[in-house]
């Protein structure tokens, strides 16, 4: 068995002290660090987000809380992050090999914008690599590849998953998808010709957006979590985590 676990939408300053509408985004983030520690993953994987300011500094803080784990870890840039940054920090990897299953990264940032979009070049990438392996692959992206139920955050999702679906449905050892940006517990299920695939959203480390809202909204009764994935040959099994602080 292969466990990951996977971290999400940290959104950190370089002021360790600084703010969020909730909380404090550092002292949470390593809170559930410490939580994770616990469940023994054998990878963690950071969503993107991981950045509110944009700074160096806000990626240092990251690393210094993530190195804590006693496992590998990855990242990945959202629509908060500077990917380049965040490379000199902490290497961007777009794929992880996890013994029997592949692990898959998307970039789906566009520059300036909230919302993502992966566009022909990236897709056609994707689809060359899903093709050079036939073993059970997980996809990991910020933005989620499906519309999620809440109208402003539908509004900032990935523009082209249409095309992403279309990209996707030669391939089915793609058995499941891990997103960020929507800041909660989140699952889904996308028919494709031979089967389907498992989609998963994950609760952000700082403030909890309301599940279902018209307009922007932090769900003041929930809790920073995490997502644990058992994979185990090609079938898995997923929860969430709540941490209390």
């Amino acid at each position: 068995m292969m466990r990951l676990v996977q971290i999400s939408d940290c959104h950190l300053h370089a002021d360790p002290w600084a703010r969020s509408r909730a909380g404090f985004p550092l002292r949470q983030l390593e809170a559930v660090v410490e939580a994770v520690r616990g469940e023994r993953p054998d990878v963690v994987l950071v969503t993107g987000d991981v950045s509110q300011d944009e700074t160096a500094g806000s990626y240092e803080l990251a690393e210094q809380a993530l190195s804590r784990l006693e496992c590998p870890w990855f990242w990945l840039g959202g629509n908060h992050d500077q990917p380049s940054l965040m490379a000199d920090v902490h290497a961007v990897h777009e794929e992880i090999d996890l013994d029997r299953w592949r692990l898959l990264i998307a970039d789906t940032g566009v520059k300036g914008q909230a919302h993502g979009e992966l566009g022909e070049e990236r897709l056609a990438r994707l689809a060359e690599r899903l093709g050079e392996d036939e073993r059970p692959t997980l996809l990991a992206m910020h933005h989620p590849p499906v519309v999620v139920g809440s109208a402003w955050l539908d509004r900032i999702g990935l523009k082209d998953r249409d095309a992403l679906w279309q990209t996707l449905a030669p391939f089915p050892q793609l058995k499941l998808i891990l997103c960020g940006h929507i800041h909660q517990a989140f699952h889904a299920r996308q028919a494709l010709p031979d089967g389907e695939v498992a989609i998963y959203g994950c609760p952000s480390t700082t403030d909890q957006f309301l599940p279902g809202a018209e307009d922007f909204a932090v769900d003041e009764a929930s809790r920073p979590g995490y997502r644990i994935v058992d994979l185990q040959a090609d079938e898995w099994l997923t929860w969430v985590e709540r941490v209390d602080l």
